[in-house]
Order: C-alpha cells, then structure tokens, then sequence
C-alpha cells in the first residue's frame, strides 16, 4: 500500500490560478507574452482588421464588383451587409485587449467562407483581378490563425494541461 501524503494545513491554502494570469507578485497580470510575440500580434491585428476594414466601403456601398460577387452566391443584399458587419465586429475586437482572441476566431470564420466561397463557387480569380481577392481572403485568414494561438491562453474556460497544479 501507499502512504498517504501528507496534506497542506488550511492556512497555506491557495485559490488555484493558470500560471498566465499569475503575475510575479501573485497578482492578476493578464496575459503574459514576450515582446516578439507582442510585436507577431500586432502586426497580424492590423493586417488582418486593416484588410477587412478597407473592404467594407465595397461591400456597403454596393460596389458593382461586390454585388455581382454576393449575387452569384445568391446571397445578394442580406449576405454582403451581413459579412461586411461580420468583419467590422473582427476588426473591433481584434484590439480590444481581453477580446483579441474572439476577434480572431471571428476572423477565421468570416475568410474560412469567402475561401471557401472562392473554392467551391466563385473561383479563384473574379473579374479579371488574378486572384487578389482570393489570396487576401488567404492573407487575413493567416493572420487571424497566428493572433488567435499566440492569444490562446486568454480564451475563458479552457484549462491546459500545463496549466494543472502539480
């Protein structure tokens, strides 16, 4: 048989903690991230929201280009304004500190359709743009997938094995 460990006096006792919200002091920090992984983030942010951003005026504005590309989907009006609110709501969150990794699962999704679209219905090159829509829509879903693991530990609920007290 084994012996019975010897068991910590209740006044020793600690709430448990995920060592990345564990701050040198013991108190509450946030996420912790090195500085290049900082920088890999920001950049991928601001790619990913600076390419959704600047598509918006098309789908909005009821771009030619736009309709004809939500028309052939048979999505026309409905879907186009509800894309472009899809990716304005991922954009916002992408900077919003402890919402960054929902701005980037919402990244992932929205470029997870439109590749998706470009695969199965539009093609890859619409209306003479070789493929520029196509690969931007692969661009943003990159970066979406890289801010959302470096921003991992930051989504509520989930415990990490690596996280379990010893």
């Amino acid at each position: 048989m084994k012996p019975i460990p010897k068991v910590k006096p209740l006044e020793s006792f600690e709430v448990y903690q995920p060592r990345s919200t564990r701050s040198n002091d013991g108190g509450f920090s946030g996420e912790a991230l090195s500085r290049n992984a900082r920088v890999v983030s920001w950049v991928c942010r601001g790619l990913a929201a600076g390419i959704m951003l600047e598509t918006l005026y098309f789908k909005f504005t009821g771009h030619p280009e736009s309709i004809d590309i939500f028309s052939r989907m048979h999505m026309e009006s409905w879907g186009r304004y509800g894309q472009g609110i899809w990716e304005l709501m991922a954009s916002l969150l992408l900077f919003i500190p402890p919402l960054t990794w929902l701005g980037a699962f919402l990244t992932l999704a929205a470029m997870g359709a439109a590749i998706l679209s470009h695969l199965t219905v539009l093609g890859i090159q619409i209306r003479g743009d070789h493929g520029l829509l196509f690969g931007m829509a692969c661009l943003t879903c990159l970066a979406g997938l890289i801010t959302l693991w470096i921003h991992q530990r930051s989504i509520p609920n989930i415990v990490r094995l690596d996280d379990l007290p010893e």
